[in-house]
């Protein structure tokens, strides 16, 4: 076992690929890109969670909110485990993984009004996109130019869906 980020994951198993990185740097790509891919599906499963639960006057537009915001997510997911199957690596997605591995912190199970719900998710996204902005560099230490671009874009959507959440708390009054 080797300890990347404060949390113990095993050496992985990776495959014979001719895409031109070293192994070396495959490697810790790939335990880099477990650890983000288990904080982008506890991310997903808690946007499910504000989605499911959200009441008050601006149910409906939240809901349709987080809703997309699970879409976008999802697919951020899959960006993420294909790269690092691209690298050789074996994408580790059970939910089991997912929340042992997960930087987020514990979503609040009993939130039901709308702004609570606001600012729970506004912390999920805020704390999944500073992991996707430190990867792109840690991307970029492994010369990895391809990996670095997926969580420029993964970045570039969070800021967004961040964005559209805190709006509904910026009002004045």
């Amino acid at each position: 076992m080797k300890k990347s980020k404060n949390i113990l994951v095993d050496t992985p198993t990776m495959y014979k690929t001719d895409n031109g990185l070293p192994l070396y740097e495959r490697t810790e790509l790939n335990t880099l890109m477990n650890l983000r891919l288990a904080s982008a599906i506890d991310l997903q499963l808690q946007m499910k969670q504000a989605h499911w639960n959200v009441k008050g006057p601006s149910f409906i537009c939240l809901h349709e909110l987080f809703d997309k915001i699970d879409d976008a997510v999802g697919g951020y997911v899959d960006m993420i485990a294909e790269r690092i199957v691209q690298l050789g690596g074996i994408a580790e997605g059970t939910i089991r993984i997912a929340a042992s591995r997960s930087r987020l912190g514990e979503y609040p199970l009993t939130l039901s009004d709308g702004l609570a719900h606001v600012d729970a998710v506004a912390r999920a996204l805020s704390t999944f996109g500073r992991e996707a902005l430190s990867t792109i560099g840690e991307a970029t230490e492994l010369n990895d130019a391809i990996t670095a671009d997926l969580f420029t874009e993964v970045a570039r959507g969070i800021d967004k869906w961040l964005w559209l959440v805190e709006a509904h708390s910026q009002a004045t009054t």
